[in-house]
C-alpha cells in the first residue's frame, strides 16, 4: 500500500474500517502536498490533533516544531504506537481544552507559522472564538478541513452529536452524553475570517480526477453538506 498513513497499517489500537487508509492517503495529497514550502522550517499547531497522525504528517513534511493538543488522553496515548522516525522528535502532543489552551498559548505571546484545524471547525459551537485566538497567534496560514454546509450564504446549521463517539465533540459540561456543534457554510466561514483579517482559498476537490475518488463521497456531495477544505491568509485588513 502506497501513501504517507501506510504506517498506520501496523499500530495496535487501530480498526480500520475498509479504505481508511487509502482516504487518509488522499486527503494528504489534498491537503498537506499543496503547502509542504509553507509547511518546510514551520512551527505549527494541530488543533484537536487526535492521535497525532496529523501531527506525524506535518513533521515528516519538514515542520520545525510541531505541537498538538488534543482533550482525549486515550488517544494522545496512541501516539506511543506510532514508529518512531528522526522527525517524530519535532512533535509535542499534548493533552488540553483547545479553546483554554490557546488562551494560555496567547497570553504567553506564543506565535506559529501554521493553525491546524482538521476535522474540528464543524464539531464546535465555538466557531469565531476559535478564530479570534487562532488570528491572535499570528499565523501565516491557517488550514480548516471539515464539513460545511452547502449554503449560498452565510449560516451555522446546528446538530447534536454523542460526546462518546471520539470522532465527535467532547462533553462540555460534566457527564454530557449529547452536545450542540455547528456546521457552518463556506459564507459564514470567510464572514468569520474576514473579521479576524483573513482571506479563504477553497480548494478544489473537483481536480482529482473520479478514478481517485472511492473512499472520498463526502467530499462531492451534492446535498445538505460537503466535506471541503480551505486556506487562511491573512488579508491585511479586517471587514
Amino acid at each position: 500500500m502506497a501513501g504517507f498513513f501506510r504506517f498506520l497499517r501496523n499500530a495496535p489500537s487501530y480498526h480500520f474500517r475498509k479504505g481508511d487508509i487509502q482516504r487518509l492517503n488522499k486527503r494528504h495529497r489534498m491537503i498537506i502536498e499543496p503547502i509542504k514550502t509553507e509547511i518546510a522550517g514551520s512551527r505549527i499547531l494541530d488543533i484537536a490533533a487526535h492521535d497525532g497522525r496529523w501531527c506525524t504528517a506535518y513533521a515528516a513534511a519538514g515542520a520545525r516544531e510541531v505541537i498538538g493538543i488534543e482533550a482525549r488522553p486515550e488517544l494522545v496515548q496512541r501516539f506511543q504506537e506510532f514508529p518512531q522516525e528522526p522527525y517524530t522528535s519535532t512533535i509535542d502532543l499534548r493533552v488540553g481544552e483547545m479553546l483554554t489552551t490557546m488562551e494560555e498559548m496567547v497570553q504567553e505571546g506564543e506565535t506559529f507559522d501554521i493553525v491546524s484545524l482538521l476535522g474540528i471547525f464543524y464539531h464546535t459551537m465555538e466557531h469565531q472564538r476559535l478564530l479570534n485566538l487562532a488570528s491572535q497567534l499570528k499565523p501565516k496560514l491557517i488550514v480548516i478541513d471539515g464539513e460545511f454546509a452547502l449554503r449560498d450564504y452565510s449560516v451555522i446549521i446546528l446538530t447534536r452529536e454523542r460526546t462518546d463517539n471520539e470522532l465527535n465533540t467532547v462533553e462540555q459540561v460534566p457527564g454530557q452524553e449529547v452536545a450542540m456543534v455547528g456546521i457552518p457554510s463556506p459564507a459564514a466561514t470567510e464572514a468569520m475570517a474576514a473579521v479576524v483579517g483573513y482571506a479563504c482559498t477553497w480548494a478544489d476537490w473537483d481536480l482529482l480526477p473520479i478514478g481517485d475518488r472511492q473512499y472520498l463521497d463526502d467530499y462531492f456531495r451534492t446535498e445538505k453538506k460537503r466535506r471541503r477544505t480551505c486556506f487562511l491568509q491573512p488579508s491585511g485588513g479586517t471587514d
